[in-house]
């Protein structure tokens, strides 16, 4: 048991010495409570590369930002959510006006997105800035980025919880609203949009590349969880505080990059959940075993 506890401080002990680890792991709980309830509708709406293609979206608005007004977090954070806005919004007007399916158009404006970010960082930038904007600087984090993740963490729950109805049934079934007039295109917007500023809020932490790791892996491996909407809101949210608290750690301690320390993290997660949970790999094969014994 001393054993035991004496691992466990070890392991928390960045957190209590370092300010620059406890404000990384604040904004990484903050995007955890929610870009991963995001990612769970995203999910349910079989919309998940989606969310990726529209993290890529984010890096030309951020390079125009950071070409604008240099490594300011709140230029290139407007930047990003401007761009990932405009092509989520070309993206699905151009599938609803031609015959390409939206994930193909998405596909399309995302690549396009991408490498216009890589260029005009490459050209304006060094090495080192398109690597952070790519990979993210989680533990150079400051106060304002920290408050800017707090800021749009707390706008997301308060927008789903006002809108967590209607929001659920566009999910479940856009037709529907539509055929009611109870404003599904409505819905989509402010879905859309919240999928883009917790992007950005990802960005902050993780990187244009990696900002959707803890949006789409809790989501994923809380379906392995929970049986009902509710539970699983809440558990992609404490799977992504536990990535991020545990990947954190390890990149402290074993002296590894940060943001790929998180997400691998999460990934872990998420296999441990595909085998082991209730609803996962082991237990359906005991439930097809009992079937058959029956």
């Amino acid at each position: 048991m001393n054993s035991l506890a004496a691992l466990a401080a070890w392991w928390y002990s960045p957190f209590g010495e370092f300010a620059f680890m406890r404000r990384a792991l604040a904004a990484c709980f903050a995007l955890s409570l929610s870009s991963a309830p995001i990612g769970v509708l995203l999910t349910l709406r079989r919309m998940s590369l989606v969310g990726d293609a529209t993290a890529h979206a984010v890096l030309p608005g951020a390079a125009v930002g950071f070409v604008v007004a240099g490594p300011s977090m709140l230029a290139m954070s407007a930047g990003g959510f401007v761009a990932a806005l405009v092509v989520a919004i070309l993206a699905g007007l151009t599938a609803r006006v031609t015959l390409l399916r939206e994930d193909a158009s998405f596909a399309a404006f995302y690549l396009i997105a991408l490498a216009s970010g890589v260029l005009l960082v490459s050209v304006h930038g060094s090495q080192v800035d398109l690597m952070h904007m790519l990979f993210g600087t989680v533990l150079a984090i400051d106060q304002t980025g920290s408050l800017l993740v707090a800021a749009i963490s707390t706008i997301t729950l308060l927008a789903l919880a006002i809108g967590y109805r209607g929001l659920v049934v566009e999910s479940f079934d856009p037709q529907f609203l539509r055929a009611h007039g109870h404003g599904g295109g409505y819905y989509h917007l402010v879905f859309v949009s919240l999928v883009v500023i917790n992007l950005v809020a990802g960005f902050q932490a993780l990187g244009t590349l990696m900002a959707v790791g803890l949006m789409m892996l809790p989501a994923a491996a809380a379906r392995f969880w929970a049986a009902n909407l509710p539970t699983l809101l809440a558990a992609a949210s404490i799977i992504g505080s536990l990535a991020a608290f545990v990947g954190l750690a390890a990149s402290f301690h074993f002296d590894l990059p940060s943001g790929p320390s998180i997400v691998l993290t999460a990934g872990l997660l998420y296999g441990l959940s595909a085998l082991f949970a209730p609803q996962g790999v082991s237990s359906s094969l005991v439930r097809h075993l009992r079937k058959r014994e029956a």
